[in-house]
Formats: structure tokens, sequence, C-alpha cells
């Protein structure tokens, strides 16, 4: 079964940059995109951002939108978060996801996800 392993995280202040990843523990050759999501305390899971595996088409929330920046390398089977800018509303738990196989619900919408990651914590100090 594939497992979706998460790195990155941290404390930080305002205004750094900041790395997650999110290693496939095997080919995801059917998968047919991945995402992050966050959750911050006493708050609702929120997406953030999505990428179609094969094209590598992006797409964000308006929330992190020319800060934030998704990738994946298909050789190595791994998801990249990287976020610019941050702010003290980015500290959350992130969780990277992954959709693998058909599912009529759009990419911001986290029951259309379908394996998940451990989570990583991003504190952004002010």
């Amino acid at each position: 079964q594939v497992q979706l392993v998460q790195s990155g995280g941290g404390l930080v202040q305002a205004g750094d940059s900041l790395r997650l990843s999110c290693a496939a523990s095997t080919h995801i050759f059917s998968s047919y995109a991945m995402g992050w999501f966050r959750q911050a305390p006493e708050k609702e899971r929120e997406y953030v951002a999505a990428i179609t595996w094969t094209a590598g088409t992006t797409y964000y929330s308006d929330s992190v939108k020319g800060r934030f920046t998704i990738s994946r390398d298909t050789a190595k089977n791994t998801l990249y978060l990287q976020m610019n800018s941050l702010k003290p509303d980015d500290t959350a738990v992130y969780y990277c996801a992954a959709r693998v196989r058909p599912d009529y619900r759009d990419y911001h919408d986290p029951d259309g996800m379908h394996l998940w990651g451990q989570g990583a914590l991003v504190t952004v100090s002010s």
C-alpha cells in the first residue's frame, strides 16, 4: 500500500521561507493529483494547493497564491510545497494528500483525496 511520508516544517519568523516534502513509498503511477491542506487549531482542514501528477498543472487557494509554490518530482515520487513570505496566519499542521482513483470532487475538497501524509507543524512567529 502506498504511504505518504512528510518532512519539513518547523518554527520560522514572519517573512521567512520553508519547504515541505512528501515522499510516496512506491511509484504513484495511478495518482491523478496531489495536494496540500492545512489545519490550524480549532479550525477545519483548509485546501492550500494541488497539482495534477502527469501534466503538472497547479492550483492554489487565494490565501497562498503568489507566495506558495507546489511542485512534484515524478522520478522521485515526491511532492513539494515551497512557502515564501510566511505569515503568522499560515501557522498550521500541513498535510499532503493524493488522489489515486477517479473522483468527481474538486481538488480543494479533502474528501476527494484518498491518501494522507502524517502532517507537519509549521509555526510562524510575528
